[in-house]
């Protein structure tokens, strides 16, 4: 098993930057690719950025391209998202997630990742 924590979540002003964390514990062996998602009120979880072990594959959703950053320490076991620029539609709850079946295929779909931390909120006034 695989446990996740986030953290770094809070309130921003728009045009404003945010980094949140995810710290995993536990069968950290199993960390392969990682990845972020979020959650508005009211609507489907989506992908945000993911990366994969080597740190040197990176996805990211086309709505945050250019402005967040995916990054992992794996010394740490712990993945961060920069979010810079952040826009009024970026407010959600941040879930971090892994992926354990693929080491250098980034998925896209929340169904593809076995391990999920239960959210930080991020909100972004305007």
């Amino acid at each position: 098993q695989v446990q996740l924590l986030e953290s770094g979540g809070g309130l921003v002003q728009a045009g404003g930057s945010l980094r949140v964390s995810c710290a995993a514990s536990g069968r950290t062996s199993a960390l392969s690719v990682m990845g972020w998602f979020r959650q508005a009120p009211g609507k489907e979880r989506e992908f945000v950025a993911a990366i994969g072990w080597s740190r040197s594959i990176t996805l990211y959703a086309d709505s945050v391209k250019g402005r967040f950053t995916i990054s992992r320490d794996n010394t740490k076991n712990t993945m961060y998202l920069q979010m810079n620029s952040l826009k009024y539609e970026d407010t959600a709850v941040y879930y971090c997630a892994v992926d354990r079946t693929h080491s250098s295929v980034l998925l896209t779909t929340s169904s593809d990742y076995e391990y999920w931390g239960q959210g930080t909120q991020v909100t972004v006034s305007t």
